[in-house]
């Protein structure tokens, strides 16, 4: 037996390939599946609990894909909806697909598949100690668990077969791994174990595997000895190269691979170029072991207000990173002067954008700028702290000299007000992973029906 699945981008919402899309489609899939998340952005959205993709964007390639599905007349299965796949972000997914089924005129059953985890499931399995960090890890303890905005369990293919079971036309899953939409049909129909695994890994970001990594869409064939990748985009060409290395992507070892209930071992696999657009694998194997599930909690540290100007002057471009220290420590004065606050009650930082911005004391490179913008950033327990300190600053970061003896310097502020609030910070709080008896025990399905 084999089972092909349609892989149309490595995440919805960067876009894909119309017409490979529509070669895949063309060529029978069994399943279509798509990745919806990432924490690459940061924590934000698994705080916040919403997408970091336009809706706009989202709703029109949701679009196509559900059109596909129509005519594939396959299941549809999408990963970590709205980045974090939090209960949320699976509603809001929910609700565009209930939308596009009205304008459609489909009739579908979706079913929806939540990770999101209370506090009180993840203090009981710590008390328990079936909580494990992982490497490296914060530490926790019951009141901190209690004080995350959110915390989701990564769910492998044990939970999106449970979905699959219900016969849904489309699946939206919470978090899980970005290899078990693509995987768990293929394990379900008896196909090798750790193809199936490592042909998932290859294909979660779409094309990123093949020569033309914007096309998007990849097309996988699974069977009982291994599985064989191709590209769809006429552009587009898969190599042992380009496969291979993808094991390299987002993995801290390059020959094993974790996930719910075990882990992939590549050790043995070998790479052979069937023509010039497919490669074939074989030899992966899949080692089965104790079965958890990653945890990923992010939690509120405090309010941001930013502001920004630019240098110009070459006598401040040359020296912005002493004039940024002398106005932070003038600044800190002032604000204990003022307001009475001193850190940890907020803190304030410079960022020199075109010089260290990205880097800061890690920076090596060396070149001299034309100007530099002047990033501040304030941090602290309320929005209306750090507002009030974005204003106190406001007028020395547009005019503080370098030193006394120079006239009053005036700089460029990009935009006005200079301030902008930002609203709460968030920041990863968890980074271990939770031992279950029952994989779905931690988990939860609701099947409706739409349009």
């Amino acid at each position: 037996m084999t089972t092909r699945v349609l892989v149309p981008s490595g995440v919805l919402g960067l876009g894909f390939d119309r017409a490979a899309l529509s070669r895949g489609v063309a060529m029978k899939p069994d399943i279509i599946a798509i990745d919806g998340g990432s924490t690459d952005s940061g924590p934000w959205s698994l705080g916040a609990g919403q997408s970091k993709y336009s809706r706009a964007a989202t709703k029109a390639e949701w679009r196509h894909l559900m059109q596909a599905r129509a005519e594939a007349g396959v299941p549809l299965v999408i990963g970590t909806s709205g980045t974090c796949g939090a209960d949320a972000t699976v509603d809001w997914m929910y609700a565009i697909t209930a939308e596009l089924a009205a304008e459609l005129g489909q009739k579908l059953t979706v079913a929806r598949l939540y990770s999101q985890q209370p506090a009180r499931r993840i203090v009981q399995a710590l008390e328990e100690g079936r909580v494990t960090p992982l490497t490296p890890a914060p530490e926790i303890d019951a009141d901190g668990l209690r004080a995350m905005a959110n915390i989701v369990a990564l769910g492998g293919v044990e939970q999106v077969q449970a979905a699959l079971a219900t016969g849904a036309d489309i699946i939206l899953c919470g978090r899980v791994t970005d290899t078990a939409t693509i995987a768990a049909l293929p394990l379900a129909r008896g196909e090798a174990a750790g193809g199936a695994w490592h042909g998932a890994k290859i294909a979660e970001c779409g094309a990123l595997c093949s020569t033309n990594p914007t096309s998007g869409v990849i097309l996988v064939d699974f069977d009982e000895t291994g599985f064989t990748v191709e590209a769809m985009a006429e552009t587009a060409l898969c190599t042992p190269h380009s496969v291979s290395a993808h094991m390299l992507y987002e993995n801290s070892d390059p020959f094993q691979l974790y996930e719910p209930g075990g882990y992939l071992d590549v050790r043995g696999a070998h790479y052979t170029a069937l023509d010039a657009r497919r490669v074939r694998v074989e030899g992966s194997e899949w080692v089965p072991g104790p079965y958890t599930v990653k945890l990923e909690g992010a939690r509120a540290a405090g309010y941001q207000t930013t502001i920004m100007a630019v240098l110009r002057q070459q006598h401040y471009v040359t020296h912005a990173q002493e004039w940024a220290d002398k106005l932070h420590a003038f600044l800190t004065a002032q604000i204990t002067e003022r307001m009475g606050l001193t850190p940890p009650d907020y803190t304030l930082e410079f960022r020199m954008i075109g010089v260290n911005g990205a880097l800061g004391a890690l920076e090596n490179r060396q070149g001299q700028p034309a100007e530099v913008g002047v990033l501040g950033i304030v941090t602290a327990a309320t929005q209306e702290i750090a507002s009030e300190i974005g204003k106190l600053i406001n007028p020395w970061v547009l005019h503080y000299p370098l030193t006394e003896d120079e006239e009053l310097p005036t700089f460029a502020f990009p935009y006005s007000p200079a301030t902008t609030d930002r609203g709460p910070l968030y920041e990863f709080a968890l980074n271990h992973v939770m031992a279950l008896e029952d994989p779905m025990s931690a988990f939860r399905l609701t099947v409706s029906e739409v349009g």
